[in-house]
Formats: structure tokens, C-alpha cells, sequence
């Protein structure tokens, strides 16, 4: 593995980094786009100093190579993100700097520290040492508390939706998979009546059913299976607009409703471990194909826009790549 010194300049070592494939050429994947992720989860991010494409060219070997200069490389700009951190980056990665990363292309890295230069105070060790991301394994001896905490989620957040990863505190790997990401919110721009919701959902599932919603108003269909654990779809009133939605512009203001998809699988505790069982993970791609065509068909009929489980807006490119579950046979077994 690539050491951190190679990633990021040595005033930024012990910072968490990090790693983000920079997406192909032809665009295929999830946004990349730092910033836009950040913005997603922090109040007033924006540029402290904004990155230049190339830093000033200097004479390279000292005074015996006199007219030789180095190549110009950019300089990474600092990013504010909340009131007390920052990102700075971004630093461009080689393909044998990102290979030995595990990235399959060039990739960028980001570190991020507090604004003030001074250290996070944490609290105590974990209670447990297995939870979905690895972040109480790599914070053995003290957790994120705070606003370090809420970093670190999001940095977490985006190497999972970037297939990238995180070195906490520049050294422990945080790898989370992507496929984890299974549940979907849609904000449609009307309202879905209850045998509409049905409809889109007995289109994937055809056995759905209507349920109650506990507690409140709203409407719920239900699709259990026998193997794949339960899809239930909700439709109830909307709050605030997510910040990932804010600069959107909709019809007749922000949508009064939203539709939740979830997955609810057999045994929900797999839901919160690193490494789920096979059958685990077998049931989750299922579920996660099935619902992305629900969120799709949703669309289709009453508008709007689809986040993750991160609160990140997801493409119509992004839910098609869903759809294509990489278990063979993306049906519900029911």
C-alpha cells in the first residue's frame, strides 16, 4: 500500500485522507465532486482558498541545475465544511499511487483536520468492535466525538458511494463497501395515492400488499418474501428539504411528502456487522436492485428526485447501475 506521505504533503499526515477515484471519461458512476458531497451534509461550505490549476514553476535540484524547473503541479485549495473543520485538496493521485490503493483509476485525496490546526478531543473506547464501517475498529482507543464524529461519517459516506476509502488519522483503512447502501428516499413532486404506491410496487413485487402506518399518517405497502427478508415502501409528510435538495427548484414549492424504500432483511443484525454472511449479502443486492426499480417507476409517474441512505441525490444513471444487481437473478424469491 501506498504510504500516507505519498498521498497528501507531510504538514497533513496524521489528518484523516481521503481517497477518491477520480470517475472515467465517459462519466459512468456516482458524482464525485467533493464539494457537492459536502455540501450535502454541512452548512456553508465553501472555497477559504480555491485550488489553481498549476502552482507557480521553481528551479528543481538547487543552484547547479540553473533554468531547469520542475513541473508545475496545482495547488490544493482548503474547503470549509461546518464551523470547524476543513478539507484540503485536491491532490492528485497517479494510476500506480491509486493501484496500490486498491482504486481501479487515478484517483484524488482530501485531508481533513480541524480549521484551527488544533486536535479533535475524542472520548472513550468503542463498546464494541464490529459496527458497518469499521469506525470503532479504526478509533480502538478513543472515539470521534462531535463535529469530528460527523467528519468522519460523511468522509465514510463518500468513500462508500465513490468506491474510494478513508485512512483514519492517515493510517487505519476504512474500505466501506458499496453495496451496504440498499435503502431510498424519493421527494416526488405530487403526492402518490395509496393504490398508486401499490401499483408501483406490485410492479416489482407482486405480491405487496397495503399496511398501516403506526403512529401517524401516510400510507405503506409491504412486499415480504420468503428468503430476501421485506421491502416496505412509505409515503408520509415531509419535513425541511434534505441540504443535498435545497438549490432545487420545484414546481409549486418544496414537496409536501416522502416516499421511504427500505430493506428489512432476516436478521437485522447483519445490517450492523462489517462483514455480513454470504446469504446476507446475496439477499442485499436483490433488495437493493429491487428498490432502486421501484424508486425508478416512482419517477416515472409523479417527478421529483431520489436520495441515499447519506442523504446524497442519486442520478438516473446511478439507479440503473442499481438495477443491475451483480447476483445473478434479480428477483424477489417470494
Amino acid at each position: 500500500m501506498a504510504s500516507v506521505p505519498a498521498l497528501v504533503p507531510a504538514e497533513h499526515t496524521s489528518d484523516h485522507v481521503l481517497v477518491v477515484p477520480r470517475p472515467a471519461d465517459d462519466g459512468v458512476g456516482p458524482s464525485h465532486d467533493v464539494p457537492g458531497l459536502a455540501a450535502a451534509w454541512f452548512d456553508d461550505v465553501r472555497w477559504l482558498s480555491e485550488p489553481s490549476t498549476a502552482a507557480p514553476a521553481r528551479p528543481a535540484g538547487g543552484a547547479r541545475f540553473h533554468g531547469v524547473r520542475a513541473a508545475a503541479r496545482p495547488a490544493a485549495g482548503v474547503l470549509r465544511l461546518g464551523e470547524e473543520h476543513r478539507a484540503t485538496g485536491p491532490f492528485p493521485l497517479d494510476a500506480d499511487a491509486a493501484a496500490a490503493l486498491g482504486c481501479a483509476h487515478p484517483a484524488e485525496a482530501w485531508a481533513l483536520g480541524r480549521a484551527d490546526g488544533a486536535l479533535d478531543v475524542r472520548g472513550g473506547r468503542p463498546a464494541v468492535h464490529d459496527d458497518r464501517d469499521g469506525i470503532a475498529r479504526a478509533f480502538a482507543a478513543a472515539l470521534p466525538v462531535g463535529e469530528e464524529l460527523r467528519l468522519v461519517g460523511w468522509a465514510v459516506a463518500v468513500a462508500r458511494r465513490t468506491s474510494g476509502l478513508l485512512l483514519a488519522d492517515g493510517r487505519q483503512v476504512l474500505r466501506p463497501d458499496p453495496g451496504a447502501s440498499v435503502d431510498l428516499s424519493v421527494r416526488p413532486a405530487r403526492p402518490v395515492p395509496a393504490g398508486e404506491l401499490l401499483e408501483v410496487v406490485r410492479a416489482v413485487v407482486a405480491t405487496a400488499t397495503l399496511a398501516a402506518v403506526p403512529g401517524g399518517p401516510g400510507h405503506r405497502v409491504l412486499a415480504r418474501t420468503a428468503y430476501d427478508g421485506d421491502l416496505v415502501v412509505t409515503q408520509e409528510a415531509a419535513g425541511g428539504l434534505p441540504r443535498a435538495l435545497e438549490t432545487r427548484s420545484w414546481p409549486d414549492g418544496a414537496p409536501a411528502t416522502v416516499v421511504r424504500l427500505e430493506w428489512r432483511p432476516q436478521d437485522p443484525y447483519e445490517l450492523q456487522v462489517s462483514d455480513p454472511s454470504g446469504l446476507h449479502v446475496i439477499a442485499r443486492d436483490r433488495a437493493r436492485a429491487l428498490l432502486a426499480r421501484v424508486a425508478t417507476l416512482l419517477l416515472g409517474r409523479a417527478g421529483g428526485a431520489v436520495l441515499d441512505d447519506a442523504g446524497f441525490e442519486v442520478t438516473a444513471r446511478e439507479l440503473e447501475l442499481r438495477r443491475a444487481s451483480p447476483t445473478p437473478g434479480s428477483r424477489a424469491w417470494v
